[in-house]
């Protein structure tokens, strides 16, 4: 049988981005195969389009996407939580921009009540790792201030909601005034836009206890300063370079962490528990309406070209989906 997909026909700008047809995906032991409905973009794709982010051995070289959401078409062996016609999201290491995807079965999480199969499809991939960096790495606790950079992604938006939800004070920045009230909108206490403000005179006199930074270059010395003793900063991405200067005693005297992780390419038995961790913590604050989606823009699979070209803009606010079957929910 056979699917429509997206492939990067070779490294390049958006439109090496091809509309294809390829043998529609086997669903092995402990898998699942799903319907894709809605496939969330992530900057990893881009980075991944221009050939600088090659995907695991074992998934589709060519075809990017890390989250979806759709329905369960068919299970394999062993498999026994999920059933066909379940509906579903899961985190991917590739090959999210097609129509099926077949992904181990714990990978994948129960779209959560009220939320529709495209607004499900932007919820994996923010989800594990806000959950995995601000909670599991920077250890972030009730009544502690948490600084976001780039607030206005779907990622920042999550961790706005979700540190806001767990009683942490937040604090975010982002790059217009426009994206610094939907950041207060989504619960920190105030937007500092990056362009007109200096985020660290703004912050010096509160501190911050753990700060998300995907910005990486002059933000890292500026970051640390900003620490609190037994401070943590946490790298999901260096946008802006990845050389920086800072005084190594400074750390030593604070007692400052400095982390970050990237979840790709991490083992199937690491993303089953962090799942796990995933539906337990974060799946109830959704229930009680702590966490909303947020849908900036959806386009067809065969525009996904336009839509990476608006992810590149940065003019979005949140996520952008590939619709890729109508949603009925």
């Amino acid at each position: 049988m056979r699917m429509k997909a997206v492939a990067i026909s070779l490294p390049g700008p958006s439109d090496v981005l091809t509309l294809v047809e390829r043998p529609r995906p086997s669903c092995g032991s402990g898998q699942v195969l799903i319907r894709v409905a809605a496939a969330g973009l992530n900057r990893a794709d881009i980075i991944q389009r221009e050939g600088r982010y090659p995907a695991p051995a074992h998934v589709a070289p060519d075809i990017p996407g890390l989250e979806v959401a759709g329905t369960v078409a068919e299970c394999g062996a062993g498999v026994t939580r999920w059933k066909t016609d379940d509906a579903v999201c899961a985190l991917l290491a590739g090959g999210g921009y097609a129509e099926f995807v077949a992904v181990d079965a714990g990978h994948c999480l129960p779209v959560p009540a009220g939320w529709s199969l495209t607004e499900a499809a932007g919820l994996p991939e923010a989800a594990f790792t806000v959950w995995h960096n601000v909670f599991q790495r920077g250890r972030l606790q009730p009544g502690e201030n948490l600084l976001v950079h780039g607030g206005s992604s779907g990622i920042g938006m999550t961790a706005i909601q979700l540190g806001a939800a767990i009683g942490a004070r937040v604090w975010a920045t982002a790059g217009t005034e426009e994206k610094c009230r939907a950041c207060v909108g989504a619960g920190a206490g105030r937007g500092i836009n990056y362009h007109t403000e200096d985020f660290e005179a703004v912050l010096k006199a509160d501190g911050m206890d753990v700060i998300l930074d995907m910005i990486g270059g002059d933000y890292v010395p500026r970051n640390l300063r900003l620490l609190r003793p037994e401070g943590r900063l946490v790298f999901i991405n260096s946008i802006q370079g990845q050389r920086a200067e800072f005084g190594p005693l400074d750390v030593m005297a604070r007692r400052l962490t400095i982390t970050g992780s990237t979840l790709r390419a991490r083992d199937a038995t690491f993303k089953t528990a962090l799942a796990s961790e995933v539906e337990r913590h974060v799946w109830p604050l959704i229930a009680a309406g702590k966490l909303r989606p947020t849908v900036f823009a959806t386009f067809p699979l065969n525009q996904a070209a336009e839509a990476h070209r608006l992810m590149e803009s940065s003019r979005h606010i949140g996520k952008i989906v590939l619709q890729i079957e109508s949603d009925p929910r």
